[in-house]
């Protein structure tokens, strides 16, 4: 299993990105996956959305109505197109995949891509 991030960069707040991450080497259908984050003061990643194997989608409360995760099975990708940014989405963003269902704790997700820095300035 390989996942590789792109789309990563600076921008002023209020502007946008799109991250993207491709799956390689797995049935993408049969995973869940999704976009976590780490700000430079935060413990542990936090997680940003999440597609399920159903579709269900989850996005965390400080990026609902501004992220909008997508996810493509011809060419397993998965997006993340973030508009309105604001300083505090300033983070390393990962791509992050586990077999069946998406698991509530961290530690349960096995599959990691190295991360793409987004840095949102004011």
């Amino acid at each position: 299993v390989q996942l590789v991030e792109t789309g990563g960069g600076s921008v002023q707040s209020g502007g946008s990105l799109r991250l993207s991450c491709e799956a390689i080497g797995y049935p993408y259908k049969s995973y869940c996956i999704g976009w976590f984050r780490h700000t430079p003061g935060g413990k542990e990643r936090e997680r940003v959305a999440t597609i399920d194997t159903d579709g269900e989608i989850v996005y965390a409360d400080s990026v609902k109505g501004r992220f909008t995760i997508s996810r493509y099975y011809n060419n397993h990708t998965l997006d993340l197109q973030m508009n309105d940014l604001k300083p505090e989405d300033t983070a390393m963003f990962y791509c992050a995949s586990q077999r069946g269902n998406c698991p509530l704790k961290l530690a349960s997700w096995d599959y990691w891509g190295q991360g793409t820095q987004v840095t949102v300035s004011s």
